[in-house]
């Protein structure tokens, strides 16, 4: 029987809130004890049931939600928030493209033909015009020489801010995956070249997060276990991907059902998961191990991955636009305005409208876009938190399993001195006793009278992980000769 009809047999009869054996399974279905065996294992990765052994080597199926999804509408409500933040994040985007590509540049250029005309004007004695409504002499000089600083520092053919220039200069190994490679000039090295609507997106928005690899985790996981010969334990798993053990009861689970697992039950009580078909393969080399968890941690992105030319130049060509977007919403400058500013005969001031071309709209979205990398500052400090916090925990779950494996005393004080290595600070109160607490452990008195923390589970997993490695045969995973090939005429 498929382990889903099974799984449904289990469900419609079996109260899912009470702990379950295969032969308790069994007996309350009339299902065969390996369709049942199948049918929990389903479960389990359906309802994220968890394995536990008593101690005359039994296993016991939980389910600590029932056959029930409580989590379902939390994620549910995360898809969606995540769906339409990632929507709005994108709309924005847009309009920040939009705004490079047409505003940002296109006023700054507007903006400057209209101060070095007015300089001109003034240059030529044109005493007429109301000298305090118009921004010419030192002014104009002044913000004239400023941006076209800017300009030029950011836009020349060697500026990292130049499209289609020799850029780069600024970009990190974080930017590598996405930038793609280009002839450079002789003498130059190569660096990945980076469009300028994207660099203005990184000031803004910060950089681009690497793409996430859904079977990340199952590929890892697999050349785990063939370079265990075809054995793994849950400390396993939780030191390849990271998982709390919560997270990796139910994977397993999964494991089991897609690779034809199955469960060993040592003497002491480990939990051995057994995989001897992953183990066949062609090649001649072994199966490497691969990296822990704790040793893959990405660093913290940078805040915009630019240099700071690039980013200064976006500050003072942004920074322009919205000072003249102001000035033209107080002196009234509307396109009709404007069209008459240079009249050969000055015009007396009448107030056309409101100057939203030239005032409100760069004022406006000027001002915005300045606000996007101030909510992202302060919201900085919150994701920093939590990668520091993420490098503390896998610095506990690093420490237990490996005093665990050496069959040392895990204390207190050792774990408490790895989160303090891994995150340059103490713990917060409580936080490391829950994190053990989490992994299986229990406080045990000492005769000295010190305590010391028991991961029986984990323990026991461990001796009999390597015993069953020990006695797997190297037969599993040979292919044996070969007796027709096509190559063969």
């Amino acid at each position: 029987m498929e382990p889903a009809k099974a799984a449904a047999v289990i469900r419609g009869r079996v109260d899912g809130r009470q702990p379950l054996t295969v032969a308790d399974a069994a007996a309350k279905t009339g299902l065969a004890l390996r369709d049942a065996e199948s049918g929990l294992h389903w479960l389990s990765k359906e309802y994220r049931g968890q394995l536990r052994v008593t101690t005359e080597g039994q296993l016991v199926h939980r389910f600590p939600s029932g056959f029930t999804k409580p989590w379902e509408a939390a994620d549910a409500r995360r898809k969606l928030l995540g769906a339409l933040g990632a929507g709005l994040m994108g709309a924005v985007r847009f309009v920040v493209r939009a705004w490079v590509a047409i505003v940002l540049v296109g006023y700054a250029l507007v903006f400057v033909a209209m101060l070095l005309g007015l300089t001109f004007a003034r240059q030529n004695g044109d005493s007429r015009r109301n000298s305090d409504d118009l921004p010419g002499g030192v002014m104009a000089y002044a913000l004239l020489r400023v941006l076209s600083d800017a300009l030029f520092w950011t836009f020349h053919p060697w500026s990292p801010f130049a499209v289609g220039g020799y850029g780069g200069y600024g970009v990190r190994a974080w930017d590598e995956p996405y930038g793609r490679r280009y002839a450079a000039p002789r003498g130059r090295p190569q660096e990945p070249k980076v469009p300028l609507y994207e660099r203005v997106n990184r000031f803004f928005f910060g950089p681009p997060a690497p793409p996430e690899d859904p079977l990340e985790n199952e590929r890892r996981l697999v050349s785990a276990i063939r370079a265990g010969k075809g054995r793994i334990g849950l400390g396993d798993v939780m030191r390849v991907t990271g998982l709390p053990r919560e997270h990796a009861d139910p994977l397993m689970a999964k494991l089991m059902l897609d690779y034809d697992g199955d469960v060993a039950v040592s003497e002491e009580g480990g939990i051995v998961y057994r995989f001897p078909g992953l183990r066949k393969t062609a090649s001649d080399a072994r199966e490497a191990d691969p990296q822990p968890a704790w040793a893959r941690l990405r660093p913290t992105p940078p805040f915009t991955g630019n240099s700071g030319g690039v980013n200064a130049g976006i500050v003072v060509l942004n920074g322009f636009n919205m000072l003249m977007g102001l000035w033209s919403i107080e002196n009234g400058m509307t396109l009709t305005r404007l069209s008459h500013l240079f009249d050969r005969v000055p015009r007396p001031f009448v107030d056309t409208g409101t100057p939203w071309v030239l005032g409100v709209i760069p004022f406006v979205f000027s001002a915005l876009l300045f606000v996007v990398p101030i909510v992202r500052g302060a919201t900085r400090r919150l994701m920093i938190r939590k990668a520091v916090e993420e490098r503390g925990r896998l610095a506990v779950l690093r420490s237990v399993l490996e005093q665990v494996r050496a069959k040392t005393p895990v204390t207190d004080q050792t774990v408490a001195s790895a989160w303090r290595v891994a995150t340059g600070s103490a713990p917060p109160p409580k936080r490391i006793d829950r994190e053990l607490v989490a992994l299986g452990g229990d406080v045990e008195i000492e005769a000295s009278g010190g305590t010391r923390w028991r991961f029986v589970d984990l323990e026991t997993e461990a001796v009999a992980v390597a015993a069953e490695r020990e006695a797997a045969a190297e037969d599993e995973a040979r292919l044996g000769r070969v007796v027709f090939s096509s190559e063969d005429p």
